[in-house]
C-alpha cells in the first residue's frame, strides 16, 4: 500500500469559542447556536447533525439569545443592545434593529410566531410584531426595578412569565400590567445574603413555571395563585439553563458544574393515574457550564464554555445501534481551517481575527517504519496577518506556489502577494481588485497559481486572472438552476480546464475554464457535499456526502463510474458507521494514481481503487496480517479499503515513518491530512488537553477523601 513520512503538526494553536444560546427549529429539524465570539452556526440533525452553514462572528456582536420564526428566518439579541435578523442565504446580518433598552439579555417568541419579547437591562419588556420582512416595535410592558434576565411565553400567548433578581413576575400582554409577583427563595441560610439570579423560567400550559436560579434549584410555582409546587435541588452552583421538550412532559436543566438532568412527568406508582416531575436521568458530558440546552424527540443537546456540542441519545427513543444511539461531540468545524502550499511546504492556519503562515520543518536522517525522526530543520513563523474591522475572518487560501494568499470577511476581500527569499519574507496588499469582489463564501487558487476562484455572496463564482501587475476579473459562472444557495466548496483540476462548486441545496456544478461555460451538473444527491476533488489524471470528480456516502463521477462522459455504481450497489465497510464526523478532505497519491485519501476529524483512509471492494460483513484485517500470509493466501484478505486510526504515539516528534502495512493510533483530533512532494505527509492535529488548558477553570467540587 505504501509508505509515508509524517510530518506531525501541532502548533496550529485553534480555540473554539463557548457556546452560549441556542435553539432547535422542530419543522426544519435543525440546530442553530450562537457563541460567545458571536459567530452562529446551523447544524442539520436529519443530514447526519452536519454543520450546514457558519455566519461568521463580529467583535463588535455580542448574542445572549437565538430564536427561529418559522423554517428559516433566524434572530439574535445580546449585550449590545441589537436585535438582529440573518440572511441566511448570504450568510451575514440582513438588518440589525435597536432595541432602546440598553443591552438585551433574553429573548422568546410566542407559539403563534407573531410576536418577540425582549427582556433589557434597565427592566422593560420590550414586545415587537414579526412581519414577513422586517420586525416592528410594538409597545413595552411595564418597566420593572432590575434588568429582566429570562422570558417565557405562555401557549396561549396572553401572559409572559420573566426572571430577574430574587422575582418572577408574570404580565398580561394585553394590558402590559404585571397580574403576579413571585418572590425566590434564596437557598440555605449561608446564602441569604446574596441575590438569587433566575437564570432561566419556562412556562408550561397548564399553568406552571419552572424556574432555574443561581440558588442550585429547579422549582415549580403555580403561575395563578403565584405559589411553590415543588422545589428540586440539583446542584450546589447555578442551574443556567432550561427546556421543555415540545409535549411538555420533560425538563432539561443544566448547571455551572457541567451535568445536565432530566426531569420526566411520570407516575410515582404504576396505575397511579396521578402524575409528578421526577428526577430520573443526570449527563455528565461537560467539564464548565452548561450554558444552553435543548431537547429534541430522541436525544439531549447541550453546550457551554468547554466549547463542545454534545448530542445525548435517550435510549428509550432510539433504535439501539443506530446512528441515532450514538453519543457526538462537535468540537471542531465541519470544514477545514488549513490550507496548504505543497510545492514549498507551507501551511496557512486560519483564526477568526488573523491567519498564520508556517514552513515546516524537516529532517535529513533516514529511517525504519514507526522510528521517530530527528529534526534538523525546525517549523518557523513566517507570516502574522491580522484582519481589517470588525468583521471575523469567513474564509481562506493559500496558493500551490505560495505566492498569494487570500481571506475574505462578510464585507471585503484582501488579496495579497508573498516574496519568499530565503529567510526574509515580504508581503504586499493587492490595492486594486475588480469591483465584482465584495465578500467570499470560499477562495480558491487554480494548481498553476493564475487563476483566483471566488464563491460569491450572490451564489456566482467569479474567474478572477492574477499577475504581478494586474488582477483582472475575466468571467462569472452562474448556476444553470438559478439556485440562490450558497457555494460551500470548490475544487480546481490539475490542468486547469476544470472547476467545480457544491451548494447548500445539494447542487455539483461543473465548468469548463478553457471554455467559460457550464459543462454539466452531477445528478443531485439529498446529502449535503462535505468534501470533493478533481482527478489530476483521469478528472475523475469523487464526492463524499455528510451522510459518509462516496462517489466518483466522469466530468469527460458525464455520468458516474463503473467503479462508483459498483461501490453503491455493494457498499463500504461496516466500520464506515463508526465514522460520526463527516469527511472535510480528499487528496490523491501523486506516485500512485489510483489511491484516494481522506480523512476526517479522527480518522484517515486510503482507497485503493484497483483492488476488489471488501465485503460488507467480513473481517476487518490488519494490513499486518496478509503480510504475514502465503503468497496465495495473501490475495483473498487484501481489499480496496484502508482505514488508520492508529500509528505509534512518539510524543514530542515532529516526524516519524507511516507504514500502511500496519495498523497505525491518532492520538489527537485531524484538522487537516495531506501529501506533500516526495512521499511527505502533512498530519495536523489539535490536542484536546492544549484546548482544555486554555478554559477558565471549572468550579470546585469536593471530592470523597480530598
Amino acid at each position: 500500500m505504501g509508505e509515508f513520512k509524517v510530518h506531525r503538526v501541532r502548533f496550529f494553536d485553534y480555540m473554539p469559542s463557548g457556546i452560549r444560546c441556542m435553539a432547535f427549529n422542530s419543522k426544519a429539524d435543525r440546530l442553530a447556536l450562537a457563541r460567545l465570539n458571536g459567530s452562529v452556526e446551523i447544524f442539520n440533525f436529519s443530514n447526519n447533525y452536519f454543520q450546514e452553514k457558519v455566519i461568521p462572528g463580529s467583535d463588535s456582536r455580542s448574542i445572549e439569545a437565538i430564536c427561529w420564526v418559522g423554517c428559516d428566518r433566524l434572530f439574535t439579541a445580546g449585550l449590545n443592545g441589537e436585535v438582529v435578523e440573518y440572511d441566511l442565504e448570504r450568510l451575514c446580518p440582513k438588518y440589525t434593529l435597536d432595541a432602546f433598552g440598553g443591552p438585551i439579555w433574553t429573548a422568546a417568541c410566542n407559539s403563534a410566531e407573531t410576536h418577540f419579547a425582549f427582556g433589557c437591562e434597565d427592566g422593560s419588556v420590550k414586545l415587537f410584531e414579526i412581519l414577513p420582512d422586517k420586525i416592528q416595535f410594538e409597545r413595552n410592558l411595564d418597566r420593572q426595578k432590575g434588568r429582566i434576565l429570562s422570558l417565557s411565553w405562555h401557549k396561549s400567548g396572553t401572559l409572559i412569565a420573566a426572571g430577574s433578581l430574587d422575582v418572577i413576575r408574570v404580565f398580561d400582554v394585553k394590558s402590559g400590567h404585571s397580574v403576579q409577583r413571585i418572590l425566590v427563595d434564596r437557598g440555605p441560610a449561608g446564602t441569604r445574603n446574596k441575590d438569587c439570579v433566575v437564570w432561566n423560567v419556562a412556562f408550561l400550559s397548564d399553568y406552571t413555571i419552572v424556574s432555574g436560579d443561581s440558588a442550585g434549584k429547579v422549582q415549580l410555582w403555580d403561575a395563578n395563585k403565584g405559589t411553590l409546587i415543588k422545589t428540586h435541588l440539583v446542584s450546589k452552583w447555578d442551574v443556567l439553563s432550561l427546556s421543555v421538550s415540545e409535549n411538555e412532559d420533560s425538563i432539561v436543566a443544566g448547571t455551572s458544574e457541567g451535568t445536565v438532568i432530566q426531569f420526566q412527568l411520570l407516575s410515582p406508582t404504576i396505575g397511579d393515574a396521578e402524575t409528578q416531575w421526577i428526577r430520573t436521568r443526570t449527563f455528565k458530558h461537560h467539564t464548565h457550564d452548561v450554558r444552553a440546552v435543548t431537547e429534541t424527540k430522541t436525544a439531549v443537546v447541550s453546550g457551554g464554555l468547554d466549547t463542545q456540542l454534545v448530542i445525548c441519545p435517550l435510549m428509550d427513543k432510539v433504535e439501539v445501534k443506530s446512528s441515532e444511539s450514538v453519543l457526538r461531540k462537535v468540537i471542531f468545524p465541519h470544514r477545514s481551517l488549513v490550507s496548504c502550499a505543497k510545492k514549498p511546504s507551507l501551511l496557512l492556519f486560519q483564526f477568526p481575527d488573523q491567519l498564520e503562515l508556517w514552513r515546516l520543518g524537516g529532517t535529513d536522517t533516514v529511517g525504519k517504519p514507526g522510528e521517530s525522526l530527528p529534526v534538523t530543520r525546525k517549523p518557523e513563523k513566517l507570516l502574522q496577518l491580522k484582519r481589517k474591522g470588525d468583521d471575523h475572518i469567513c474564509c481562506s487560501t493559500i496558493s500551490e506556489c505560495g505566492h498569494w494568499i487570500a481571506y475574505s470577511t462578510v464585507s471585503s476581500i484582501r488579496l495579497y502577494q508573498l516574496q519568499c527569499d530565503n529567510n526574509n519574507i515580504s508581503i504586499t496588499k493587492v490595492s486594486k481588485l475588480p469591483k465584482v469582489l465584495r465578500s467570499a463564501h470560499q477562495l480558491q487558487f487554480s494548481a498553476d497559481s493564475s487563476k483566483l476562484f471566488v464563491a460569491s455572496e450572490q451564489a456566482t463564482i467569479h474567474v478572477i486572472s492574477l499577475s504581478r501587475s494586474e488582477c483582472k476579473h475575466v468571467h462569472t459562472f452562474k448556476p444553470k438552476s438559478g439556485s440562490s444557495a450558497p457555494v460551500h466548496l470548490l475544487a480546481a483540476s490539475a490542468d486547469g480546464q476544470w472547476l467545480t462548486s457544491a451548494n447548500r441545496h445539494c447542487e455539483i456544478n461543473v465548468y469548463n475554464l478553457k471554455k467559460l461555460t457550464h459543462h454539466c451538473m452531477v445528478p443531485v444527491y439529498n446529502s449535503l457535499p462535505s468534501a470533493m476533488a478533481i482527478h489530476p489524471e483521469t478528472s475523475n470528480l469523487l464526492m463524499a456526502h455528510a451522510d459518509q456516502q462516496v462517489f466518483e463521477f466522469s466530468i469527460v462522459d458525464k455520468q458516474y463510474t463503473d467503479w462508483s455504481r459498483k461501490l453503491q450497489k455493494e457498499g463500504l465497510h461496516r466500520c464506515r458507521s463508526k465514522w460520526h464526523t463527516p469527511i472535510t478532505h480528499i487528496t490523491f497519491n501523486p506516485s500512485a494514481s489510483s489511491q484516494v485519501m481522506l480523512h476526517d476529524t479522527h480518522m484517515f483512509c486510503i482507497i485503493d481503487q484497483r483492488l476488489p471492494l471488501v465485503d460488507l460483513q467480513a473481517q476487518f484485517y490488519s494490513q499486518l496480517t496478509p503480510k504475514d500470509m502465503s503468497e496465495t493466501d495473501r490475495p483473498s484478505k487484501n481489499n480496496a479499503f484502508k482505514m488508520c486510526k492508529k500509528y505509534q504515539i512518539v510524543l514530542g516528534s515532529l516526524t516519524l515513518i507511516l507504514t500502511l502495512y500496519f495498523t497505525a493510533l491518532f492520538p489527537w483530533p485531524l484538522l487537516h491530512v495531506n501529501l506533500l512532494e516526495d512521499d511527505w505527509l502533512v498530519v495536523v492535529e489539535r490536542p484536546l488537553i492544549d484546548i482544555h488548558s486554555q478554559l477558565p477553570a471549572p468550579v470546585r467540587q469536593k471530592k470523597f477523601g480530598t
